[in-house]
């Protein structure tokens, strides 16, 4: 073969180019004089000193690893303090901690579903949890997005056995899951919860949601969208979260009844056979909860200058979406221009996402800006005026 077994890459490579696809690794510095709206430190927690002392304590204390997977030497006491706390947090009745948010969406997916199992999937859900159906080998039916009827539709058995590339069909009247973003990432919409929650009840499937962009600053003091919802704590609501985002540090987590806990235990493979979270990342998301209970208002700032940079941009004429969290994408004419425009932005020292195909589901590329709390409205109006100077045009 020309080139050896991975000569067709280059191939690969030049399509990447020619469609404006490609993606490159950009390591940035410690200190950077960039104003970043590029990633997702949504309570501006990352560096504030309380977290990041109780990650190097935790660090001194423990140790720079967890030495193995959870069921062996990766846990610790501070892994239990953290599930006990979280969960009281969002009224959850147990709590189980995960390497990463990647890790808990697919724990959840594949330990509650299998064979026979109907998995309902919104259209827009996050790479997680599509990679979760996948996985799953339950007959999977993706549902467009945010529209409860199409999911009332899909547990009703109006439905071709294997269709939309399921694994396998689903059993008549066997056990249904449907999986949704609390919020999702691209455009920062909130799923119809309470409408979700009731199309799962009339066909007694249980609900799971994905809060990664949700927790810390949706609810009251940033409880979560379940919470907000009144679905915290049901006896048929499985949640999922990051704790790389609002919580500023890193791993994920699966919130719900403690018999899902106990058996995610047990047959969850990323659970059993990955190395337990760092007691770093678990000590200083900790001391990021803890913060957040004494300092609630940082949840509605944050949500609040996400809609400041919605009023402000559709101001300057751009196509800005509305944020019911934290996320505002503005969309661009193709992949191409995008990638330009935050060049340019980053020229002028803003730090702006780039989301195109495949990224985005529905092939939209788009400049995707996160708030944080922490942000002035000198910053907030100095960014804004950096994007729509370099929109193109």
């Amino acid at each position: 073969m020309p080139g050896g077994p991975f000569g067709w890459l280059t191939a690969q490579d030049r399509l990447r180019r020619a469609a404006g696809l490609r993606r490159e690794l950009r390591p940035r510095a410690a200190e950077s004089a960039l104003l970043d709206l590029a990633g997702n430190d949504y309570l501006g927690l990352t560096r504030h000193p309380e977290v990041v002392r109780a990650g190097a304590g935790a660090c001194l204390t423990w140790g720079a690893g967890a030495t193995g997977s959870r069921l062996v030497t990766g846990s610790t006491a501070l892994h239990a303090e953290l599930e006990a706390e979280i969960a009281a947090f969002t009224g959850f009745e147990a709590a189980l901690v995960f390497a990463s948010g990647y890790a808990a969406n697919l724990a959840a997916v594949t330990a509650l579903t299998g064979p026979g199992t109907l998995l309902v999937s919104d259209a827009a859900n996050h790479a997680s949890l599509i990679d979760g159906c996948r996985l799953s080998k339950a007959g999977t039916e993706v549902v467009a997005h945010a529209d409860p009827q199409a999911v009332r539709k899909a547990l009703s058995g109006a439905r071709a056995p294997g269709q939309d590339g399921a694994a396998g069909a689903a059993a008549p009247g066997g056990p249904a899951l449907v999986a949704s973003d609390a919020v999702f990432s691209v455009d920062g919409d909130a799923a119809p919860l309470a409408e979700l929650a009731a199309a799962c009840r009339a066909y007694g499937a249980a609900l799971l949601l994905d809060d990664a962009h949700g927790l810390g600053v949706m609810g009251e003091g940033g409880r979560g969208s379940a919470h907000r919802a009144g679905l915290a704590g049901a006896p048929d609501v499985v949640c999922t979260a990051t704790l790389s985002k609002s919580f500023g540090a890193q791993g994920g987590v699966v919130l719900g009844p403690a018999a899902v806990i106990e058996h995610l235990v047990n047959a969850a493979r990323t659970f059993i056979f990955d190395t337990g979270l760092a007691p770093a990342a678990a000590g200083a998301a900790l001391a990021a909860l803890r913060l957040l209970r004494r300092e609630p208002e940082r949840a509605g700032r944050a949500r609040q200058v996400a809609r400041d940079f919605h009023r402000l941009l559709t101001a300057r004429g751009l196509e800005a979406t509305a944020p019911d969290a934290c996320v505002v994408s503005v969309r661009a004419p193709s992949p191409d221009s995008a990638l330009a425009w935050a060049a340019r932005c980053r020229d002028e020292g803003l730090a702006v996402g780039c989301f195109r195909p495949p990224s985005v589901p529905d092939g939209v590329s788009r400049l995707r800006l996160t708030a944080r709390c922490d942000l002035t409205g000198p910053q907030v109006q100095h960014a804004v005026e950096v994007i729509a100077r370099t929109a193109p045009r």
